[in-house]
């Protein structure tokens, strides 16, 4: 289900939509202000169940618990700051354990980070070494060439949760203001020219037990 209230709802709608085609069947999201797009893009998406969990590290090893009873990546939100730090034991044990987790941290934009103020902490490659693939989405955009580059990160990075090894992924996603759905009037105008249909064409259910064509010789390789 896509929403064109605003810019940064048609980025995370597209996002969690492009998930939900691949698979994705719930969502753990944790509160905070600059995950507000993607925590309401997941819970306005009627396949998939999106649920609250106050607590970062409990919701990070609850969501753990249900990719490994599911064998499917589950998606991990949190706000910007420390909150995506309280994630690093879960990070660490879907490695270990080969466990599908897709953790998406909400960021500041770049000219609102080494400000000194609180909460601006450094997440680019916050889990180190051991998530199967990381990156940094741009920030979100209107532009259908952007629109598409956001699909094929999301499909690559489910991927990755799957294959080679089944583990953990980090996408960090900033926003910018505003983080509430205020109507924008650029968004809405959008939705009469959007084809879902033509947008979404070959993206289907990933099963988990097949290699995708890379067989392991793309970045989505483990670190090691």
């Amino acid at each position: 289900m896509l929403l064109f209230r605003n810019v940064n709802l048609v980025w995370a709608s597209i996002l969690a939509e492009t998930l939900k085609r691949l698979g994705l069947k719930t969502a753990i999201a944790c509160p905070g202000s600059r995950s507000t797009p993607l925590t309401v893009a997941f819970a306005q998406n009627p396949l998939i169940e999106a649920i609250p969990v106050l607590d970062e590290r409990s919701a990070a090893f609850f969501a753990l618990g249900i990719a490994k009873g599911t064998g499917l990546p589950v998606a991990l939100v949190c706000t910007s700051g420390t909150a995506g730090a309280n994630f690093y034991p879960a990070a660490i044990e879907a490695r270990e354990s080969r466990v599908p987790l897709l953790i998406l941290t909400a960021d500041r934009p770049p000219e609102l980070r080494n400000c000194h103020a609180g909460q601006a902490i450094d997440q680019v490659k916050l889990y180190g070494n051991y998530p199967n693939w990381q990156a940094e989405l741009a920030l979100p955009s209107l532009e259908m060439e952007m629109l598409a580059y956001l699909r094929q990160t999301v499909i690559h990075a489910w991927e990755c949760t799957l294959f080679p090894t089944p583990g953990v992924v980090h996408l960090n996603v900033p926003f910018r203001d505003p983080l509430a759905p205020i109507p924008q009037p650029e968004a809405e105008a959008l939705k009469s020219e959007f084809s879902s249909v033509e947008f979404f064409t070959g993206i289907a259910n990933i099963d988990p037990t097949l290699k995708p064509a890379c067989a392991g010789l793309c970045s989505c390789s483990p670190t090691l």
